[in-house]
């Protein structure tokens, strides 16, 4: 089995100079809504790329994951170590309460309970209830069954021959770890490349956004050590049963090239299976010195329709 996804050259229009867009949502009309680092926090856009309107800029402090759920957008600040909820309109709702420290990404069961990756001051999966009380947590910091190093990216959906199962990211032990619903470990899958996002297709499909590794002190992966080479970011699509049917965009030559990654980041499939890939190209890429910030400002939101 094979699955191919054709580049949609410039995507977004107008095209916005945002320093880095860190997640994207697919809300029930098609719309895709971009969770920026920039004044225009959350940038609404129609399937075809064009723009509708931008709002939220008031309420973040930084930027990192979007989910919309019930025609509300729970966004993510890694920085304030909170999520907020907000109306498709940007009217701030509330927030979800929890003992957050640099989460990441939320993710949402059928029945309502949410997952909170929780990966840059923990170590750890937070578990809500529809009414917003915290159930469970699980998780500590290793390289074992269950542990984590920088639980990044969450998703909740068809998975090990389940109706439902919980994903996570591990980025830093190179791998994605499965639990059911309650947070009992069920497998790893570990021909991965420090998994950012995780978004389980309609289809059953699992679509991976892989962040670069460069061969820099401080990058070094927990598992592998540091790498011989330099790891270009990329994206993995996976078949049910963990076989890659699909994988590109890595190109340490030219990872500023349409149709590959500089910092893939964030991800969202719409009803046609067309694969959205967010990139924090302007901070791990010209902010951290490892590439012109030319090459990196318009290197941030790219649509592959699927074939």
């Amino acid at each position: 089995m094979t699955v191919e996804f054709r580049l949609v050259p410039d995507w977004e229009q107008p095209g916005y100079a945002h320093e880095d867009v860190a997640a994207v949502a697919i809300d029930s009309r098609g719309r895709v809504h971009l969770h920026t680092r920039s004044e225009h926090r959350v940038s609404v856009h129609e399937p075809d790329g064009r723009f509708v309107t931008s709002w939220g800029g008031e309420h973040f402090v930084g930027a990192h994951g979007i989910t919309i759920h019930d025609e509300l957008a729970y966004l993510v600040d890694d920085r304030a170590s909170a999520v907020r909820i907000l109306d498709l309109d940007g009217g701030l709702v509330g927030r979800l309460e929890g003992p957050f420290d640099g989460c990441c990404n939320i993710a949402f069961a059928r029945n309502g309970d949410a997952y909170v990756a929780d990966g840059y001051g923990h170590s750890s999966v937070h578990r809500f209830g529809p009414d917003g009380a915290l159930t469970e947590s699980w998780g500590s910091a290793g390289t074992g069954p269950g542990q984590f190093h920088t639980p990044h990216g969450i998703a909740v959906g068809p998975a090990l021959g389940l109706e439902e199962a919980v994903v996570v990211c591990d980025r830093e032990n190179d791998r994605l770890q499965f639990f059911d619903l309650e947070g009992a470990y069920l497998d790893q899958w570990t021909d991965v490349q420090r998994p950012t996002d995780v978004v389980i297709g309609p289809d059953g499909l699992v679509h991976v956004a892989e962040l670069w590794r460069p061969v820099e002190a401080g990058q070094a992966s927990r598992v592998h050590g540091m790498p011989t080479r330099d790891l270009p970011g990329r994206v993995s699509v996976y078949a049910p049963d963990g076989t890659v049917v699909a994988r590109w965009g890595a190109d340490s030559e030219r990872r500023g090239a349409p149709g590959n990654f500089i910092a893939p980041h964030g991800l969202a499939v719409d009803a046609e299976g067309s694969l959205y890939v967010a990139e924090v190209s302007g901070s791990f890429g010209a902010g951290a010195g490892r590439m012109a910030s030319s090459d990196a400002i318009g290197h941030q939101i790219q649509k592959f329709a699927r074939v």
